[in-house]
């Protein structure tokens, strides 16, 4: 085997990054996965380890994967802690009440961008989208509706996933990594539409949380969560500096 010269190194290690990269963000290698070993890579790309090396570390200060002294390198998982700070499951949010979850999904979509998608986004252009509207309920009465859009050139899996059996949200966390989300809590009250959804009056207050999320700056997906204002609350504990 022949390793690559000095001078293609730079070139090489971007496209181990690029490649291993592109695994991640699609979906095919998900949170928890581990990568091939640096001796596995150095086979595979005919280089040295040192332009293996580069390549994963680059990887880590993204965020995309975690290295673990001799057990190897991994996909990153994401951290589930309060829904006010970091992403939460709702499903998993129910069960933890001791309560029965349900799910229905009331739409989903599959279609070119929009000009209102892709502000929604916060892109200037995207090809396609799943958009996608359901509710969540705890022990048959509604907790929270939710309508999603998911950019496919960063998600392509979403395309064929089977959201009528599995939430959207709870889907997206255990195949997609994140490395950094917003969210914007704010209130409003409830029109025919929202009102239907929660069951509750038209002119009742709800609480809103708008949550985009995103991997190395790409988009992944952008989502309004609607919860009665009366049953819900938001609750984030800090400390001192």
């Amino acid at each position: 085997m022949s390793l690559v010269t000095d001078a293609d190194k730079p070139t090489l290690y971007k496209r181990i990054r690029a490649d291993i990269e592109k695994r991640i963000l699609t979906g095919e290698w998900p949170p928890g996965h581990r990568i091939p070993f640096e001796h596995e890579l150095v086979a595979r790309y005919g280089c040295s380890r040192m332009t293996v090396n580069k390549a994963l570390s680059e990887l880590a200060q993204a965020d995309l994967i975690e290295r673990r002294r001799r057990a190897g390198s991994f996909v990153r998982r994401p951290q589930h802690q309060s829904a006010v700070l970091k992403i939460a499951d709702i499903r998993a949010e129910i069960t933890a009440l001791g309560r029965a979850y349900g799910y229905e999904l009331i739409g989903r979509k599959l279609r070119a961008a929009t000009a209102s998608d892709c502000d929604r986004l916060g892109v200037k252009k995207a090809g396609k989208v799943v958009a996608i509207t359901c509710r969540h309920s705890a022990d048959n009465v509604p907790f929270a509706a939710e309508d999603r859009l998911i950019d496919l050139s960063s998600v392509p899996d979403a395309a064929t996933a089977d959201f009528s059996r599995e939430p959207p949200g709870s889907w997206l966390l255990h195949h997609v990594p994140w490395t950094e989300a917003e969210h914007t809590i704010s209130a409003i009250v409830a029109d025919d539409r929202t009102a239907e959804a929660l069951d509750i009056a038209v002119g009742a207050p709800c609480l809103v949380i708008d949550r985009y999320t995103w991997r190395s700056a790409r988009t992944i997906t952008a989502v309004r969560l609607l919860y009665p204002g009366d049953s819900h609350r938001l609750v984030a504990r800090f400390k001192g500096g």
